[in-house]
This record gives structure tokens, sequence and C-alpha cells, in this order.
């Protein structure tokens, strides 16, 4: 359970968007202030997409896969095979390990460009450290080749194993090639449907949030703009911009939107750490916070016999109990209470976090907290 420090060392507050706390110059933040479009959302068809393959990293020192694993040597054997050699004895080495090599593939990269790799270990293999990954096609949701992976992994750590005693820093089992995979082939980005319709996505779905995008576009004169459901924009794109798709998108991500938020408190009792969004308030409520505090003492003493008596040496235990009732505090939360009165007031009562997290379900029981409760 949480520990009883104080509580601003684990209330978590987010105070983007909200006038509840000055900046470091002193001025206050403005409630819904406005960002820019392309921080919020996102343009239908211009997405990732994720390439897998799977590899064997060779150049290890004594800690690879072992014989346990049976693919390992198998998927060798073959490599070496296609190769055209035919090895007569079993291959069983130790410096070669199967691994699964994962890439993120960004819209509009073209072939000849690197990206970045993740190597991971899928047997008992013991490190990666100091390991070369062999040319590795990389595979595309429909099951082509959109790049080949291939050189020296980067861990960020190291592991030492002797007589059983291993010193080990970060993790040796996933590795990072940069740029470690050459693209050979494009992924089709179509930003405009038959009809000459342009989407936009917002990433949080608000229906407030996608009404007030829509009017920005279509005041900016950009296109006609029409908020489809929460999470989707549809813009039409007139003859002006057809061909220039690429200014008219620069012109939308420049745009500035003020985006709205559900009023919401999240909670994680197992670390204590509790976030309240900018647009919680609390109806009138009356909160007391006191407890009682009960000690329960033991103390043992050994009585000992005199040296010409019969008796034997006892063991005693004495007990003591006390009791502490604290004080109890009372706080007053009027009509449209803050988020920035609600800390300063529970701080001011010296609640643990554990004591707030029953305070906020609490109010929430009795209809006074105007924002959705989530427990995690």
């Amino acid at each position: 359970m949480p520990s009883s420090r104080p509580l601003n060392f684990f209330l978590v507050l987010i105070v983007a968007l909200s006038g509840l706390l000055p900046t470091a110059a002193g001025a206050q933040v403005l409630v819904g202030q406005p960002v820019r479009l392309k921080d919020i959302a996102v343009i239908s068809g211009a997405r990732d997409n994720w390439l897998h393959g799977l590899g064997l990293v060779v150049g290890l020192d004594g800690s690879g896969d072992s014989q346990s694993t049976g693919f390992t040597d198998r998927a060798l054997q073959n490599l070496i095979e296609s190769s055209g050699l035919f090895p007569n004895e079993p291959i069983r080495p130790k410096n070669v390990a199967v691994v699964s090599v994962d890439a993120k593939l960004p819209p509009f990269v073209k072939p000849g460009e690197p990206i970045d790799v993740t190597v991971s270990s899928i047997g008992d293999a013991k490190s990666l450290a100091n390991g070369v990954l062999i040319a590795t096609p990389l595979k595309g949701a429909d099951d082509k080749v959109y790049a080949v992976a291939q050189g020296p992994l980067s861990t960020g750590g190291f592991g030492v194993t002797y007589n059983g005693s291993m010193v080990k820093k970060n993790d040796t089992l996933v590795a990072r090639i940069p740029d470690g995979a050459i693209v050979e082939r494009s992924v089709p980005v179509t930003v405009l449907d038959a009809n000459g319709f342009m989407y936009i996505n917002l990433l949080n779905p608000d229906f407030v949030t996608a009404a007030r995008a829509a009017a920005a576009i279509s005041k900016s004169y950009l296109g006609a703009a029409q908020a489809i459901d929460a999470a989707t924009i549809r813009v039409y794109v007139t003859s002006r911009y057809r061909n220039d798709l690429v200014d008219l998108v620069a012109r939308l991500e420049s745009l500035d939107v003020t985006p709205d938020e559900v009023a919401k408190v999240i909670v994680e009792e197992r670390t204590g750490t509790i976030v309240l969004g900018s647009q919680v308030r609390i109806s009138p409520v009356a909160i007391s916070s006191g407890g009682l505090i009960i000690k329960v003492q033991t103390t043992t003493t050994v009585s000992q016999p005199s040296a010409l008596s019969s008796g034997s040496t006892q063991v005693v235990r004495n007990s003591t109990v006390s009791a502490n009732e604290q004080k109890a505090k009372t706080v007053v939360f009027d009509q449209g209470t803050t988020l920035g009165q609600l800390v300063r007031a529970l701080n001011a009562l010296g609640v643990t976090p554990r004591d707030l997290i029953s305070i906020l379900q609490n109010i929430k029981a009795a209809g006074a907290l105007n924002a959705q409760l989530e427990v995690i």
C-alpha cells in the first residue's frame, strides 16, 4: 500500500489547458488554449505500417540459444544449405540466436531510405550483446517484402556471469539497429477518395473538438468541412488544391483549434498516483478528516529466581495499549470548486494518498464530483 508521504509527492496534475497554476514567468495559463490541428489529428491514409521477420543473430560469445530449442539448429542449417553448403554433421553452435525482427514503416518513405529496427530474442539466449543480424527480409500484413534488415546490434547494456553470479545492466535480450533496414518497396498513400474528400481523424475523439475543428477549417476557406462523427472530419478539396495537396495539408495542420476534454479523475491505488483533469469541478460538499490511532506495545522481560530457590527462569511479556484520537478537520467546498482549490484544501488536511482515494470515492458516491472517476 502507498506510504504516508505528503500528498504532493504522489499527486500528478494535468494542468495543460488549465488556468490554475502560474507559468515560470508568473502569467496564468488560459483554459482552453488553442493548439495546432496537427497536434491533435492525423490525415487519413497517411499512416505507419508494421513490418516483421524472423532472423538469425550470429557472433555471440557463447550466449546464444541452447540445443534444447531445436529450431535454432534447423534455421542455421537451412541458411547454410541455401548458400550451397551441405554439412555432414549436425550443427550445434552456441553463438547463434533466433530473433524476431520488427520495424515501423512510416508513410511517404521511398525505396533506398533506412529505417530503425528492433531485434528480440525468441529462444533461450542469455544475451544478444555484440551480435550481428544476418540479412532478414521484413514483410507487411500482405506478406510482401518491404525492407531488408542487417547489421550489428546495440543493446545498451551488458551482462557478466561467473561461477553462478551475474552482474547485469539493462536488458540484453532486446536490441536496436539504428537505420538497420533498407526500404525495398514503398506503400502507396492516398489522402483523397474518388469524390475529392479528405478525412481528418482526431487522436482523442470528442464531439466538441470535432465541431470546432470543422468550423476552423471552413472559416479558413481551405475547403468545406463537416464533422461526421466524434473522430472524423470530412473536408471537400476544391480544384484549387487538387494538384497541390502538400500546401493544403500544411495549411490545415497549421490551423489553431481549441480542444475540449472530459472531466476525469484517474486513480492508481497500487502506487497512490492520482491524475485530475483541469475540467474537474466539485459541487457543494463538506469533508471531515480524522482518525483513531491505537498502539499496542509488548515488552519482554526475564524473571530470574534467587540462587538458592527451586524456581526456574521465566519469560514475562507485558503489554500496554494506548489510544489517540486525532481531531477531525472539516473543509467545505462551494459550488464550482476548481482543481487547484481541491488540491490545496486536501493538502491542508494532510491526507495521505490512500485517504485521498477514499475521499474521492466518497465524494463521487455523494454525487458531488462532477467528473468520471476511473480506478486502474
